[in-house]
């Protein structure tokens, strides 16, 4: 056969020799050097992967600084804070269907007592960064939400730890974070086993408040807890968890969610109540918000408004009555908060509320306020900006407050640059605040001569300036950084190239003779180089005091380079080579390269457009199937099927990302999966004499199970039932029996190991395999995702049918090349042949199944677009752990369909499997650096959320493949095709 040149066949048959005793050797060698470069690749990526969040996302906590306490009266002797988790802005504010408003109490403060807004919060939209926010006043960074809300990866002030006592009772996963090491605090939490999804959860709402009265009755008997009562500076925590529960449950826009609403507002009534009643003196705070909101679908972390927008009310000491919107007096106009929503929005007209003046916040901006009204210092880590319309302070007294609120975050400022400039050469400062102290000197001067527009002015500005400073800081090595990773994946892709084509390409074998006298002497010498380089640089950084992780980057690319620098014979060898052939075979490389380059653009632009992926399919249909018409020549409904495949998939992603429930999709899911199984079946025992199907079929092996395959049926079957017997307890609410649970974990154990006794034919084990995941992707799915799981295997099939004609189309050319040449190639093993430039579309199209495997029912880079309520067949204890593995497990089964298939692909067209997957890395390392460039730390924090998750799926994927390549293999490794010898032979 006449090859494609570097990567070609024919160079294989020119260079290829008997390599006699030598060939065993270099087998060896190359499995070992493989060995050693996978695990590069898995090191490579996990370090640069947490490069990000030292570029964009460090945490923000310094220590080493001084409280500052407000020169001024405290309003409150003790404040309450009431959290609602999981509450809607919009579900708390609005009426309900009668026109009657959930939250009467609460909106009678507003009317008549105090102050109301919209507290915005920030990605990631969960308990513990809301939490954090509200009671610390900083944004966590988003590698906190990995600890899942069980430790502090920092420790932070907060609070609760300036104040006198703390009183906390609610959830296990949120009181102890803030008090289980607190001295001067009173909590309790009640066990994990209360929060059942399958129960009405607003009883956990009513057990904080029993908590809290039963500290109050308890006082009256015991003078050291009336003592700890009625000191100044107190703080009483309750959490309520109840929405949060019911809305992953049952969705926010159900009966339950909205009756707890209802209940959190008597509860607001009932500690109002009893906390006048009890210390009557009108010295008590009162602030009602929420940690995050709640999508429509039951889940929360995005950055959509639902999950963003939170209710607040304050009333009580040192808190501001109802003003008319009219009277607003403040400049906010035009600024954004963190989530981008403007400030002075129009209020909803359905929430009743036109008149009344509305303040809107930023979540941290509650920590400073609930601080002030107490008289405590501002949480030293602080980064709120004192909300001055709920405050009812003279002139003066504002002046003060926020005097003292810039000095906090100076403080930190100071600090930083402090640190930064001891542990670093060339130090560059932040120029606005090299003057601050003249800044804080002049605003005293004009506090004193009671100037008190212009101290505030100034105060503002200074406050302003130290929040840029410490973003100045935050990004300090950012340039440096940016270029040691970038540098590191260019030479990591080089080395991958390279790597394929010394061991999977004829070129590796031409330019052996060349290079063996160089290896000896010059490597030593690029090697030595390179140590020294690290040497230097590693010094600096230590002298520097530069986290480990910042060795271990610039370690990892000095290294790179150094391996590609010892190729460098190599490198000018290739270039002559390409140099010297004909414009053709160039031009056929540079067409191969751009439709690459251009196929993984598409790719990367899917992740924002998971709509680009149905025109892919609607065009790939139309394509494939011309050209199967064309290269079948016997009649065939082949192509038919590729076009009705493709077409089918690309449905898609045109649904909505938020999948709705809809059990009866589900089972009929369940009755299209076994038809299409059955069609499967009918072609391996009646197509066996047509030899386009030759490939595909093995008619010798005997399954070790009888009638392995009704038994796959039955089982597929009997899951959509107990999906119908599961679902109907959940929508009666009642708790799903033991005995379910066991049913529906030993269908998907037992259905899974199936597969592997089925027949070792590539479409009898391929059908096996897809028949064994249904069940356990049935039982965990909830809507049209399950027709996704056979609208996939459907379009895999039409990517390996159209592979197999391919292979037959080309028969008479692949059969002109002795095929004994190709076997005696020192670097391929088995069957295997040299990759050729053509087989880059294997890799590519891989790419694309791949990627449609993680949006084709949503938007996996989005924290919200897991369904909670999927896994609710198998357990509904709250389990976090538990439930993260069977979710994830779900989103496994479609891309274990496509290593399957890819794994099949390989066997049938006889390429090496490693070397493709070398490739596939090549390709979505292309992916991962332009998702580098586009992580972002401006612009609205559901971008920033967005584009760190798209940079984190890339970066992973190197261990998503090699993880599934090591699960699959254990269903592929056996499978046998008629290609090679056999093929030619019939």
């Amino acid at each position: 056969m006449r090859g494609d040149g570097i990567l070609g066949i024919r160079d294989a048959a020119e260079a290829t020799k008997p390599a006699g005793g030598t060939a065993s050797a270099r087998r060896k060698w190359l499995k070992r050097r493989e060995k050693w470069l996978v695990v590069l690749g898995v090191l490579l990526h996990a370090v640069y992967m947490l490069s990000i969040f030292d570029i964009y996302f460090k945490t923000p906590i310094v220590h080493g600084m001084d409280p500052v306490h407000p020169r001024l009266a405290a309003p409150a002797k003790r404040l309450v804070l009431l959290v609602a988790d999981g509450l809607r802005a919009d579900k708390f504010y609005e009426p309900d269907v009668e026109g009657n408003y959930r939250a009467p109490f609460l909106r009678g403060v507003i009317k008549g007592q105090g102050r109301w807004g919209v507290s915005h919060a920030r990605p990631p939209t969960e308990s513990r960064p809301g939490h954090v926010a509200i009671i610390a006043g900083f944004y966590e960074d988003p590698s906190a939400v990995t600890k899942g809300w069980k430790a502090n990866p920092v420790e932070f002030d907060s609070v609760f730890n300036q104040s006198r006592h703390t009183f906390s009772f609610g959830s296990p996963d949120i009181v102890p974070i803030f008090c289980g090491a607190l001295p001067h605090s009173t909590w309790n939490t009640y066990p994990h086993e209360f929060e059942d999804f399958a129960t009405d959860a607003s009883f956990l709402d009513e057990w904080s408040f029993d908590q809290f009265q039963n500290i109050l009755n308890r006082s009256s008997e015991d003078p050291k807890v009336r003592q700890l009562l009625v000191q100044d500076k107190n703080v009483i925590f309750l959490h309520l968890l109840g929405c949060d529960s019911n809305g992953h449950a049952h969705r926010p826009f159900s009966s339950i969610y909205l009756n707890n609403v209802k209940v959190v507002d008597r509860i607001a009534k009932n500690v109002y109540d009893l906390v006048e009643n009890y210390f009557k003196d009108n010295r008590t705070a009162y602030i009602f918000t929420a940690d995050h909101g709640m999508s429509d679908k039951g889940s929360h972390g995005d950055g959509h408004p639902s999950n963003t927008d939170t209710p607040l009310v304050a009333w009580g000491a040192g808190v501001r009555h109802p003003m008319s919107i009219s009277s607003n007096g403040h400049s906010d106009h035009g600024v954004r908060f963190v989530d981008k929503h403007m400030h002075d929005m129009p209020t909803p007209t359905e929430w009743g509320l036109d008149g009344i003046e509305r303040v809107d916040v930023n979540q941290a901006d509650i920590a400073p306020l609930m601080s002030t009204l107490l008289g405590l210092p501002c949480p030293v880590n602080s980064v709120g900006n004192l909300p001055l319309g709920y405050t009812n302070f003279s002139e003066a007294e504002e002046v003060e407050a926020v005097l003292a609120n810039a000095k906090q975050i100076l403080s930190q400022f100071l600090r930083k640059s402090y640190l930064k400039q001891s542990n670093s050469f060339g130090f560059k400062p932040f120029k606005p605040l090299t003057q601050y102290s003249s800044v804080l000197d002049q605003i005293e001067y004009l506090v004193s001569v009671r100037d008190y527009e212009a101290a505030m002015k100034l105060s503002q500005n200074l406050r302003s300036l130290a929040l840029d400073g410490l973003h100045y800081f935050q990004t300090y090595d950012w340039f440096m950084l940016m270029t040691v990773v970038t540098l590191g994946y260019i030479g990591w892709m080089i080395h991958l190239v390279l790597h394929v084509l010394q061991s999977y390409t004829a070129f590796g074998k031409i330019l052996k003779k060349e290079q063996a006298g160089f290896l000896k002497n010059g490597t030593s010498k690029v090697n030595l180089f390179g140590c020294f380089f690290m040497g230097m640089v590693c010094i600096i950084l230590f002298l520097e005091h530069s986290p480990p992780l910042y060795h271990a980057y610039t370690a990892v690319t000095v290294f790179l380079w150094t391996q590609i620098f010892n190729e460098y014979r190599f490198l000018k060898a290739l270039w002559r080579y390409i140099h010297g052939r004909e414009s053709y075979y160039i031009f056929k490389l540079v067409a191969t390269c751009a439709v690459s380059v251009f196929i993984l653009e598409f790719l990367v632009n899917s992740f924002t457009e998971r709509k680009l992926y149905t025109w892919c399919f609607l065009i790939a249909g139309i394509t494939a199937s011309v050209y199967l018409y064309y290269s079948v020549p016997w009649k065939s409904r082949i192509p038919i099927f590729v076009w009705l495949a493709c077409w089918f998939l690309s449905i898609f992603t045109l649904k909505p990302a938020e999948i709705p429930d809809n059990t009866l999709l589900v089972i009929s899911s369940g009755v299209m999966i076994i038809m299409i199984g059955g069609v499967a079946r009918y072609i391996e025992l009646h197509m066996e004499e047509n030899k386009y199907w030759l490939a595909l079929l093995n008619r010798d092996a005997q399954p070790r199970i009888p009638f392995l395959f009704y038994l796959q049926a039955v089982l597929v079957g009997l899951s959509s039932i107990m999906v119908l017997v599961s679902t109907s307890h959940r929508m009666q609410k009642q708790e799903l029996l033991v005995f379910h649970q066991l049913m529906n974990w030993s269908i998907s154990g037992f259905s899974m190991v199936l597969p592997l006794f089925s027949t070792t034919g590539l479409l009898s084990r391929l059908t096996s395999i897809f028949l064994g995941f249904a069940p356990t992707f049935l039982l965990l799915s909830i809507g049209y995702e399950a027709v996704f799981y056979g609208a996939l295997a459907l379009a895999l099939m039409a990517w390996i049918l159209f592979e197999n004609a391919l292979l037959y189309a080309s028969k008479a050319n692949i059969s002109a090349t002795p095929v004994k040449s190709l076997e005696d190639n020192f670097i391929l093993e088995h069957d295997s042949r040299c990759l050729q430039l053509s087989d880059m579309r294997i890799p590519l199209v891989f790419m694309v199944f791949f990627n449609i495997a993680f949006f084709g029912t949503g938007n996996f880079a989005s924290i919200a677009s897991f369904e909670i309520s999927s896994v609710y067949r198998f357990i509904t204890i709250f389990s976090p752990f538990l439930m993260a593995a069977l979710l994830i497990f779900k989103l496994f089964i479609p891309f274990m369909l496509v290593i399957c298939a890819f794994s099949a692909i390989t066997k049938l067209v006889r390429v090496p499997r490693l070397g493709c997957y070398f490739l596939v890395i090549l390709c979505s390392d292309v992916m991962t650096i332009h998702f580098f460039f586009l992580v972002q730390n401006t612009g609205s924090w559901m971008e920033i959320g967005n584009s760190i998750s798209h940079f984190g799926i890339m970066s992973a994927q190197v261990v998503f493949v090699l993880l599934l390549f090591a699960l699959t293999n254990v269903y592929t490794k056996d499978i046998e095709t008629r290609s090679g010898r056999q093929f030619f032979r019939k």
